[in-house]
């Protein structure tokens, strides 16, 4: 097991049901499985992501990805890395370009936890498995003037939308993420309202 993940997740307090019991299913992961950082867990890994905000909050920063052919936050495979919130921010500047992108306060907290299914599909001509993410959201803040540079490889275009307008930039085959937008909407409007 790893201790290091287990005492991160334990020390997370969930604020609604699909929190309580995600975090529930990706404590039991990392009790049952060693590799839960690497892509060679077939079952399910952990990844990062950063929901990316402009400085008042108003606007999210969305990238197309070509995998669930949508609109959509940022992130990535950990890929060994149990510095969650370091793979967010790079990931995040790897997909968008912005070097402006960091964490909302430091140090770091997990702004929520959610496990994303994840389609079959080809990556670099080979066949990857459906399979699950065991993600961890952290709140990162960034220039929205700073140019955009989308990375070509896994995504097709990046922009600032208005947080309240995510939704309508879904595609319909990827519906099941308004819920967890919604929720990053929710806890961010929380974070600047408090």
């Amino acid at each position: 097991m790893r201790q290091n993940i287990y005492s991160l997740l334990q020390s997370y307090r969930p604020d609604c049901e699909q929190e309580r019991m995600d975090l529930q299913v990706m404590l039991e992961y990392t009790e049952k499985f060693d590799n839960v950082l690497e892509r060679e867990n077939h079952f399910g890994h952990f990844t990062a992501s950063p929901w990316i905000i402009n400085e008042d909050g108003s606007r999210v920063l969305l990238v197309y990805h070509r995998i669930y052919d949508s609109w959509g936050w940022c992130g990535g495979h950990c890929d060994g890395d149990e510095n969650f919130h370091e793979v967010a921010v790079r990931e995040g500047r790897e997909e968008t370009g912005l070097g402006s992108i960091r964490h909302w306060k430091e140090p770091a907290e997990i702004l929520s936890v959610e496990i994303l299914p994840v389609p079959p599909h080809v990556r670099r001509g080979e066949f990857v498995t459906s399979h699950v993410h065991l993600n961890l959201t952290y709140l990162c803040v960034a220039d929205e003037r700073e140019p955009l540079h989308h990375r070509e490889e896994e995504t097709r275009g990046a922009m600032w939308v208005p947080a309240e307008e995510v939704g309508n930039y879904v595609s319909a085959w990827d519906r099941d993420m308004l819920s967890v937008y919604e929720k990053l909407i929710h806890k961010t409007k929380k974070l600047y309202n408090a």
